[in-house]
């Protein structure tokens, strides 16, 4: 442990106060906000509004249904990855990629270019004499969310499913028990943790959503949507309702985030690590038909890629798109007259990860290898984030610095600072998992021969952590670029970012716009991945190994 006085604690120290400025003191503000001044409570308006409490009932009503339809679809989908070999298998391990590739605001909006009013699949079966009902509200939440989320469930479940001893099923057999008692009495218990924790995961994306949320919503009242709509009312924003709203959906996630850990703590104990089970071949209709279902899946987390590259290059009129005739005028628009928002993503993300990942290496080296008195509350504070939606930070942020001593509203630094809040804990995750199999002697070794402290940190700890620094900035790039819900409400005119601007294009009806806008948002994040993954060999994923 460090010493109080040294080096390393007054970096501590530094830090607490730099985390202190701008995520408690914001956080704070929000709470307190919720109490109004006088008589006027958000809390009683919140109490009184049955709109605002069936917002709340029902995000926690949709988190619960997208949950379990995850669930669904997830584990039986990992249980045949991770257990049999069937044609078309390596397709399947594309699907994280599809997570990072395809932000939300362009899942939205493609699902609704395929099944909304004026839809392709709509039109083309309306032609036919199938009409199918409208896929606003609860069907459009649901499906779209389900095909956004359902591969955290996947990625956890099948790393459990992979790391289960399977010595443990083979003792159960040689019992009398059947294969298939055997793995809901064995195995089951054993990977439950880690699918419950993945779950629960999705259940606190849901209740954050936005884009999906504002698109497909509806008439359906969702907490993000009325804490958006109350922090950028035309008739002025409500700073008391905004708050208690915020808070309310920080509470939702902090208690499911409770149960979370609760769950983690207790799987750790539960797991037992060994042979993992070889992956049977399946052949014959057995293999095809899982094939196929697999498959399936994983057309359907494509289609909406798909509908974007076809949109992009559609001519259109309006919003009146004409599909199948083929034009290069959107991406020309794009790049000719309004490349801004292009402009506008690369320098706000490329700066925000880049400070991000310094800060996030720093602070999980002080919290690993240099314990102090100030590190537990430096440990603690990183992890609020987790709790908090974009439309909460952003809330936070333009609360706190609107005026006074640090005005940063209506600049730059503000989007940057609310995307560097909103993904403080992913550089934290990658730097800290790296540092805890770093030998403390190699550091004390090179600090026993004259090397100051700090220069043994950047000459011989900091090389060993490249690769989960380069995989943490390269999530961490593919994450803030792609970022909606805390930039759409910092951000003021002239500084759109590529999401901001779909989000605009698709709420005037302009698609075939919105698309060539997704496009190259697709680009920016995909060429990093490449270049991570087959130049430098950099695993984005290794959960799944």
């Amino acid at each position: 442990m460090a010493r109080a006085g040294s080096v390393w604690f007054w970096l501590s120290a530094a830090m607490l106060v730099v985390l202190a400025v701008f995520l408690v003191y914001p956080l704070f503000n929000i709470v307190t906000g919720s109490f109004g001044t006088g008589s006027r409570s958000g809390w009683s308006v919140l109490l009184a509004e049955p709109r605002y409490l069936q917002a709340v009932t029902n995000t926690v009503m949709l988190g619960i249904a997208v949950t379990a339809t995850t669930v669904v679809i997830a584990v039986p989908l990992a249980y045949v990855a991770a257990r049999y070999d069937f044609p078309g298998k390596s397709v399947v391990a594309i699907l994280p990629l599809i997570t990072l590739v395809i932000p939300e605001v362009i899942s939205a909006q493609t699902w609704l270019m395929m099944l909304g009013n004026n839809g392709v699949f709509t039109r083309y079966l309306a032609d036919h004499g199938i009409d199918l009902p409208s896929f606003y509200g609860w069907p459009g939440l649901i499906i779209a969310l389900t095909f956004s989320y359902y591969t955290y469930v996947y990625i956890g479940t099948v790393a459990a499913i992979r790391g289960f001893d399977s010595q443990l099923e083979e003792a159960a057999q040689s019992l009398g028990t059947s294969p298939v008692a055997s793995r809901l009495r064995v195995m089951l218990p054993v990977i439950m943790p880690a699918v419950l924790a993945s779950a629960l995961l999705v259940f606190t994306l849901v209740v954050g959503n936005f884009a999906t949320a504002t698109i497909l919503g509806g008439r359906v009242p969702l907490l993000s949507v009325l804490t958006y709509q109350a922090a950028v009312a035309e008739s002025g924003a409500d700073p008391v309702m905004q708050s208690t709203l915020a808070s309310v959906s920080i509470g939702l996630v902090m208690l499911v985030l409770f149960v979370q850990r609760w769950i983690v703590s207790r799987g750790r104990h539960e797991v037992v690590q060994g042979r993992g089970a070889k992956a049977a071949r399946m052949r014959g209709l057995s293999g095809l038909g899982i094939g196929v279902a697999a498959g399936i899946i994983v057309v359907i987390s494509l289609l909406p890629l798909a509908t974007l590259v076809a949109g992009a290059f559609t001519r259109a009129r309006g919003p009146v798109m004409r599909w199948g005739d083929w034009t290069t005028a959107n991406l020309e628009r794009l790049f000719n007259n309004a490349p801004e928002p292009l402009f506008n993503s690369l320098v706000y993300a490329g700066t925000a990860t880049v400070v991000s990942i310094a800060f996030s290496t720093l602070v999980s080296y002080l919290i690993v290898k240099k314990r102090n008195l100030l590190t537990p509350a430096l440990d603690y504070i990183t992890a609020l984030p987790l709790a908090l939606s974009g439309t909460a930070i952003g809330i936070g942020l333009v609360m706190s610095f609107n005026a006074g001593w640090l005005p940063l509203t209506g600049t730059a630094g503000i989007i940057v600072l609310a995307y560097i809040v909103r993904r403080l804990p992913f550089g934290i995750r990658n730097a800290s998992s790296t540092l805890y199999n770093v030998p403390n002697s190699i550091e004390e070794a090179s600090i026993s021969l004259g090397v100051p402290p700090v220069s043994s940190f950047l000459r011989v700890v900091l090389p060993l952590m490249a690769p989960a620094i380069a995989a943490a900035a390269v999530l961490t790039w593919t994450t803030t670029v792609a970022e909606l819900s805390a930039s759409i409400i910092v951000y003021s005119g002239g500084r759109e970012t590529l999401p901001i601007q779909i989000y605009k294009l698709i709420d005037s009806g302009l698609m075939a716009q919105a698309s060539a806008y997704g496009l190259v948002l697709i680009v920016v994040i995909l060429l990093p991945i490449i270049v991570a993954t087959r130049v430098f060999r950099i695993d984005l994923f290794s959960s799944r190994a």
